[in-house]
């Protein structure tokens, strides 16, 4: 058992491949001896989160995720702990791995109640596992509610109950668990969408399953190699980013961007700004240069467009699209192509021809381009990336919690990095500047996306608490 460290990439499965998965390592052992490698794992990991703790109790589901908790609280009886069992099964109708771990649990002296404890020291979720397709209603909801009510840990066993391993929606009520203990996989679900707020500390336990046949459905991200400089270069070894945006009263987001692709590293960046009164010059930063932005050369370097570009971008979208090699579409301009079929099909152009294109759509632009509803959008965010993936032949990033980056071809990466302070007014236009550094020198469209998203989160992770996270210092961090 371990728990799962930031900054490794990890298969993620989906909930079908996971119980395939089980089925052939069942197949292999003795009858129970997969749910007693489960019971036991999450005996130990709730020992190890709560080593004084006198009093568990432990909710268990009808299926074979409470077979787990019960097989749990057997062991934990027989270490001298107080576990306080509720079942929502019967002996006469648990499946078979469940009913024989019940059987232990009370021939160990488990003491089984109607009703959640009064008091407990820590909760072990065993309610639903990953065969969860549903809102949970009755005693179920109820015992999720008053498990989110106790001011103690909480380990939910596989995943929280309630929440989607394949999506991370939670149609009703979920868990809100302080750990999770991931048995055979690591779920998509866990890393987007809810699945973050409701995880916790995410541990990892294979019960000896050999993961290398099957295929994951998406993979989590990890950290970006560093690329060391060398000293034979020059500005021009490092690639031009020319950021298009910013029309009046929105010139801000432009220089947003412009500045994280500065800081992070572009040989040099232009800005043609929309808005009619011409800037000359940026005095915090007179690295940047401007230009006219139909005098900028946008067939020799990477362009960055739409950043706070309003309805004018529109009108150079069809020079981008047609012959930038390397472009970021934000903001503005992703809604003109999802308001215009003929720049969706020049967009879509651009991927037959093999060009390096990234789309950075938050969940309400992914979903006027899908032509969806945004809830549709966020429902299954996987599968929302990987259709736009598809119909513009190009690197999507879906922002929000658990970034999605997908890309025909590619299995997408959901980024692990990240947090709530991110959610503040231009930090979207400084991650457009920060791949379009990237692209600038020289990496490929999907893992620029990736290594940009990874920093980009990273940054706010290691912010200092008591400052401030605001888009102009987290563009200068580089």
């Amino acid at each position: 058992m371990q728990r799962v460290p930031s900054g490794q990439p990890h298969p993620l499965y989906s909930a079908d491949a996971t119980r395939a998965l089980e089925a052939a390592l069942a197949s292999t052992l003795a009858p129970h001896a997969l749910m007693q490698r489960a019971g036991l794992a999450t005996a130990r990991l709730a020992l190890a989160i709560a080593p004084h703790a006198r009093r568990y109790w432990i909710a268990c589901g009808p299926g074979n995720n409470g077979g787990d908790g019960l097989e749990a609280a057997m062991h934990l009886q027989q270490w001298g702990k107080t576990p306080l069992v509720t079942w929502l099964g019967t002996a006469d109708t648990a499946p078979t791995d469940a009913r024989a771990s019940h059987a232990r649990a009370v021939a160990a002296g488990v003491r089984f109640v109607d009703a959640p404890p009064a008091d407990c020291d820590i909760c072990i979720d065993a309610l639903l596992g990953t065969g969860a397709n549903r809102a949970p209603e009755g005693r179920l909801a109820d015992w999720i509610t008053h498990i989110n009510s106790l001011a103690v840990p909480v380990l939910a066993v596989d995943l929280p109950s309630g929440l989607n391993a394949d999506t991370g929606a939670t149609p009703g009520p979920c868990v809100r668990a302080s750990h999770t203990l991931c048995l055979l996989t690591l779920k998509p679900g866990l890393y987007t969408a809810q699945g973050r707020d409701q995880t916790g500390a995410v541990w990892y336990e294979s019960l000896g399953a050999d993961l290398g046949s099957t295929a994951p459905q998406a993979r989590l991200g990890g950290a970006p190699a560093t690329a060391r400089r060398r000293h034979a270069t020059h500005k021009g070894s490092y690639g031009d980013v020319a950021v298009i945006g910013g029309a009046r009263g929105m010139s801000g987001a432009a220089l947003l961007a412009a500045s994280a692709a500065l800081h992070h590293g572009a040989g040099r960046v232009y800005v043609g700004l929309l808005d009619d009164d011409d800037m000359t010059v940026d005095p915090t930063h007179p690295e940047l240069m401007f230009r006219v932005p139909t005098a900028l050369d946008v067939a020799a370097g990477t362009v960055v467009a739409g950043c706070g570009g309003g309805q004018a971008i529109a009108a150079h979208l069809p020079r981008l699209l047609s012959t930038a090699p390397r472009l970021v579409l934000d903001a503005d301009a992703l809604n003109s192509i999802a308001n215009d079929s003929q720049f969706a099909t020049l967009l879509a152009a651009r991927g037959a021809r093999q060009r390096q294109t990234v789309l950075t759509p938050h969940p309400l632009e992914a979903a006027r381009l899908l032509a969806c509803t945004t809830a549709a959008v966020q429902a299954d965010r996987l599968a929302a990336a990987q259709k736009l993936a598809q119909q513009f032949g190009c690197t999507v990033v879906l922002k929000g919690s658990g970034t999605v980056m997908a890309a025909p071809g590619r299995l997408p990466v959901i980024n692990p990095t990240g947090n709530a302070r991110l959610a503040t007014a231009g930090t979207g236009d400084v991650l457009a500047g920060l791949i379009g550094a990237r692209l600038a020198q020289g990496e490929h469209a999907f893992e620029a996306a990736c290594a940009a998203v990874w920093l980009h989160g990273l940054a706010a992770d290691a912010w200092p608490p008591d400052q401030p996270l605001t888009a102009d210092a987290l563009a200068r961090r580089g």
